[in-house]
């Protein structure tokens, strides 16, 4: 059965379908080779830009590739992600743009793409319809999913996501009309060119360091897919794929709270407790609210919380507050 799309609203998808039947057949894998030989490209320029790392490249350069490297990776978690996925908090104009500058730095496919898969990965998690699931694999749920085609069910039941709020914002369906040159100028020209005029770095260290840099994003965020669904616990719903995984929260500034996440997916948080040092995106977050760009941020209650955890945790659960 195909749900009708029109009786799809926002809400439907941070709840898991369980009404409709998802084929369990497992295809075979059809890689799209222009994606691999491009991401192939990618790693090779990357390893050798992390080797001029630690040859060449001028410290201003690493400090730079740094702050770049941060930008695309909160531009991802905090506007893509928990902004317009979730919808988990408000934003005003300027933070809107500055959002949308930042996931353009990261150049993980425009906002809309990245919403409207993630979208399905929430309503049908860890199935055949979700477009990294975790049960195909490591491998797939990391990055392979990236170099192959879609398995039918994703197709099929892509057009029951809702994608109104994105369709009616200006601000994402600018980045989606102008996304070859906004993406191609922010993520890889002007990167480049700010270390070789700023403080005459060569263009070979600044190129390579610069795709380092862009392909060590896309593995940050790619971890919530694969280890954040496979090592750690589950202290807030045992039945669910998701866990909590430290190392994620480190490499993604705050996702790694996935089990919790999963549980309270419109939390502005994305974890229980939002000041917690490995959660940098709901400081930024809360950083805004402080200025007023941010507002209406939703988040759980402790109660709230403590009771889920107590009724489907599996009993790793530190209780809000102690």
């Amino acid at each position: 059965m195909t749900p009708n799309p029109a009786s799809t609203t926002l809400e439907d998808f941070h709840t898991e379908v369980k009404d409709i039947k998802i084929s369990e057949k497992n295809e075979k894998i059809e890689l799209v080779y222009t994606n691999v030989f491009i991401y192939t490209f990618y790693h090779i320029s990357a390893l050798y830009g992390l080797y001029l790392g630690f040859t060449s490249v001028k410290w201003q350069t690493i400090g730079f590739g740094v702050i770049m490297w941060m930008l695309s990776v909160l531009g991802t978690t905090i506007g893509s992600h928990r902004l317009w996925t979730h919808r988990s908090f408000k934003a005003k104009l300027p933070l809107q743009i500055i959002l949308m500058i930042c996931t353009s730095i990261a150049c993980q496919l425009t906002s809309y793409n990245w919403v409207r898969d993630h979208r399905m990965h929430h309503k049908y998690s860890d199935t055949n319809a979700d477009p990294h699931n975790a049960k195909r694999g490591f491998i797939f749920s990391h990055i392979g999913w990236l170099l192959c085609k879609k398995h039918s069910e994703v197709k099929r039941l892509g057009h029951t996501v809702y994608m109104d709020d994105v369709h009616n914002n200006p601000v994402l369906m600018f980045q989606k009309k102008y996304a070859i040159p906004l993406m191609g100028t922010l993520c890889f020209i002007i990167p480049v060119i700010i270390p070789m005029y700023f403080w005459n770095e060569t263009f070979n260290n600044a190129f390579h360091f610069n795709i380092s840099r862009f392909v060590l994003a896309i593995h940050s965020i790619c971890s919530i897919n694969s280890f954040a669904h496979m090592f750690g616990s589950k202290p807030y719903d045992k039945n669910l794929e998701p866990v909590e995984n430290m190392g994620v929260s480190f490499v993604t500034l705050g996702e790694g709270f996935h089990n919790y996440h999963h549980t309270f997916p419109w939390d502005y948080k994305a974890g229980e407790f939002g000041d917690n040092w490995l959660n940098l995106s709901s400081s930024i977050i809360d950083f805004f609210a402080w200025i007023g760009w941010a507002y209406d941020l939703k988040h759980a209650s402790k109660e709230m919380i403590n009771s889920r955890a107590a009724r489907t945790g599996d009993g790793n659960h530190m209780k809000a507050g102690e």
